[in-house]
C-alpha cells in the first residue's frame, strides 16, 4: 500500500534519513577521531551488526512478523474479557493502557465547560422523545422506543461500504462510478442527504453500529474503556436472542475491530482465515467479491438454524492501494478535460469504486433469491467519503455519504431529509420490530418530523448542521456560525444562533461525560 499509494513520501523520507546518518556520521567521527587501520578493517561487521541491530529493533516494535502489526485484538478470541487478557503480556497492556489515555481528549478543555445537567437537558430534547421517558437511574439517555413494525422480528445485514462518498454516487450528483447502487436506491428507502460523522472507519463503524455521538477522541472502537459493556446493536440484540456475527475479508484485528465487537455483543467474527477460496486476495484480504459470496454462505446457513440474525459486512476493495481482480469492470471513458483533473491513482480508485459497486450489484440480487431474503432488513452505507479536504473549518460536502435501506416493507422513496449515521440504527430496529432500549441519540426517521440535522467531526473541529444552519466549534475558541448551500457545496457566515450552539456544546460534552462516566451501557 506504501509503495502504490505513498512512493513520493517513502523516498523523500528515505533522503532525509540518510542525509541525518550522513552528518551524524561526520559528526561523530570528527569528535571520536579517525579510526585506525585495524577499526577501519572491520568496516564490513559494523554495517553488517547495524543492519542486524535495525532488523531486530523494526521486529519488537511491530511485536509479530503477520501482515499487521501487534495490538491486543490479534489475540481475542472469546466473548470472554477476562479469558482475552489472559493471552496479553501485562507490561504491554500497561503500556498500551498508557497510550490510550492520550487519545481520550475531553471535550470540555476544547470548546469550553457546561453544566451537567444543562448538557443531559439538552442531549435528551435532541432525541425528540418526552422527557419522562428517561427514567433510568445510572444512564442518563437510556429510555425505550416502541417499533413501527409490529410483527414477528425481522433479521438485520448491514454493508458498510468502505470510503464511498457521494461524490462517486451518480444518483446523489457525483461521478457515474455506481450503476448498481443508482439502481438499488430506486428499489429502497434512500437517503439523499445522509452525513457520516468522521473520516475514518472506526468512526463510520461507531456511528452505525452504535449510535455513539462523535468526539474529538478517537472512535470508542479503540479506547479502552469501551471495550465491554458499550453499547451496540449487536449487544441489545443478543438479548433478544439474535445470533450477531461480523464479516471483514481482511484481518479483523485491525483497528482493534476484533477486541471491540467480541466484547460487545458480536458471537462470532468471520474475516479472512474463514474465506473458503478467495479467487483474488489483495493487501487489504480477500476482494468484495469474495466477501459477499462468503457472506450468502454466512447468511443461508444463519437462516437454516432458524434463530434470528444480526450480520454486519464490511468491504475493502475501495481502498488504497485499490485492488481489485482484472476483467469484472469495463473502466469508464474520460475525456481529456477529465483525464487532465485526475491522477493517476484517483483512477485506480475510480476503478476500484466500479468494482466495489459491481460485487454489491452482485450481493443483492443474490440475496434476493434466497430463502433469507424475505425475512431480513438490509441497510447498505458508506463508512465515510475519501479525500476529505478543503478551506472550511468542516467541509461539509465531504461528509454526504449514501445510504439505502431494503426489503423493509416501506414503499421506496427518496428521503429528502438531512440525516445523521447516528439515526440509522434506532431506524432499522423500529423496522425489524425491536424494542429499542438504548442510550441512543439518533432519530427514528419512521417519524415524519425526525432528521433535520447532522452531526461531524473534522478533526478538533465540530460540526452541528441543523436544516441550512450549521454551527461549528473550535478549540479555544467562541463558536462560528454559517448558512450552507446544498446544491453548492458552500458555507456563508450568518448571524449567531445561541440555541444551536448550546445544542452543540451539549452533545459534544455529551460524548465525553458518556464514554468517561459509563453512561453508554446496556441494562
Amino acid at each position: 500500500m506504501l509503495l502504490n499509494g505513498h512512493l513520493l513520501e517513502i523516498v523523500l523520507v528515505s533522503f532525509v534519513l540518510a542525509g541525518c546518518a550522513r552528518l551524524l556520521w561526520r559528526f561523530y567521527s570528527q569528535y571520536l577521531g579517525r579510526s585506525s587501520a585495524l577499526e577501519q578493517s572491520h568496516i564490513l561487521a559494523r554495517v553488517s551488526g547495524f543492519v542486524v541491530l535495525a532488523l531486530v529493533v523494526t521486529l519488537m516494535a511491530r511485536g509479530t512478523v503477520g501482515h499487521r502489526p501487534l495490538n491486543p485484538a490479534l489475540v481475542y478470541f472469546s466473548t470472554d474479557p477476562l479469558v482475552n487478557s489472559l493471552t496479553l503480556n501485562s507490561i504491554y497492556s500497561v503500556a498500551h493502557a498508557y497510550k490510550q489515555m492520550g487519545d481520550e481528549k475531553n471535550a470540555a478543555k476544547l470548546y469550553g465547560q457546561m453544566p451537567e445537567e444543562q448538557v443531559i437537558e439538552l442531549v435528551r430534547s435532541s432525541t425528540r422523545q418526552p422527557l419522562e421517558a428517561f427514567q433510568h437511574p445510572t444512564l442518563p439517555t437510556y429510555h425505550a422506543r416502541s417499533p413501527l413494525y409490529q410483527g414477528r422480528p425481522k433479521n438485520l445485514v448491514i454493508v458498510l461500504e468502505e470510503s464511498l462518498g457521494a461524490q462517486f454516487v451518480g444518483s446523489l450528483g457525483g461521478l457515474p462510478l455506481t450503476p448498481e447502487f443508482d439502481r438499488i436506491q430506486q428499489q429502497g428507502w434512500s437517503f439523499k442527504r445522509l452525513y457520516a460523522t468522521g473520516t475514518r472507519s472506526v468512526r463510520g463503524i461507531e456511528a452505525v453500529i452504535t449510535g455513539f455521538t462523535p468526539t474529538p477522541s478517537r472512535a470508542v472502537v479503540k479506547l479502552d474503556k469501551s471495550q465491554q459493556g458499550f453499547f451496540t446493536l449487536a449487544a441489545l440484540l443478543q438479548q433478544q436472542g439474535y445470533e450477531t456475527q461480523f464479516i471483514y475479508g481482511g484481518e479483523s484485528h485491525f483497528d482493534n475491530m476484533k477486541s471491540f465487537f467480541l466484547g460487545n455483543g458480536f458471537t462470532d467474527v468471520v474475516d479472512f482465515a474463514d474465506i473458503e477460496n478467495p479467487d483474488f486476495v489483495a493487501s487489504w484480504g480477500a476482494s468484495d467479491g469474495d466477501l459477499f459470496r462468503q457472506a450468502d454462505r454466512e447468511l443461508s446457513q444463519l437462516h437454516q438454524q432458524g434463530k434470528p440474525f444480526f450480520s454486519f459486512i464490511f468491504t475493502s476493495s475501495n481502498h488504497d492501494p485499490f485492488e481489485i481482480p482484472t476483467g469484472v469492470i469495463e473502466p469508464i471513458e474520460y475525456t481529456d478535460e477529465q483525464l487532465a483533473q485526475y491522477d493517476e491513482n484517483e483512477l485506480r480508485r475510480h476503478q476500484a469504486i466500479q468494482y466495489a459497486d459491481a460485487a454489491l450489484g452482485d450481493f443483492i440480487a443474490t440475496a434476493k433469491n434466497r430463502d433469507y431474503w424475505d425475512d431480513t432488513i438490509f441497510l447498505l452505507v458508506a463508512d465515510h467519503d475519501a479525500k476529505v479536504f478543503g478551506r472550511d473549518l468542516v467541509p461539509i460536502d465531504n461528509f454526504h455519504i449514501p445510504g439505502v435501506i431494503l426489503n423493509a416493507d416501506v414503499p421506496p422513496r427518496q428521503d429528502p431529509r438531512i440525516v445523521s449515521q447516528i439515526d440509522l440504527a434506532p431506524t432499522l430496529l423500529s423496522l425489524m420490530g425491536v424494542e429499542n432500549r438504548s442510550p441512543m441519540l439518533g432519530h427514528d426517521l419512521n417519524d415524519s418530523a425526525a432528521g433535520g440535522r447532522a452531526l461531524m467531526q473534522y478533526a478538533n473541529n465540530f460540526a452541528y448542521m441543523v436544516e441550512d444552519e450549521v454551527t461549528i466549534l473550535q478549540p479555544g475558541k467562541p463558536p462560528s456560525f454559517f448558512f450552507y448551500d446544498y446544491d453548492s457545496g458552500t458555507l456563508s457566515p450568518k448571524q449567531p444562533n445561541l440555541g444551536l450552539a448550546d445544542t452543540a456544546l451539549a452533545i459534544q460534552l455529551w460524548g465525553s461525560m458518556a464514554y468517561e462516566r459509563g453512561w453508554y451501557g446496556t441494562e
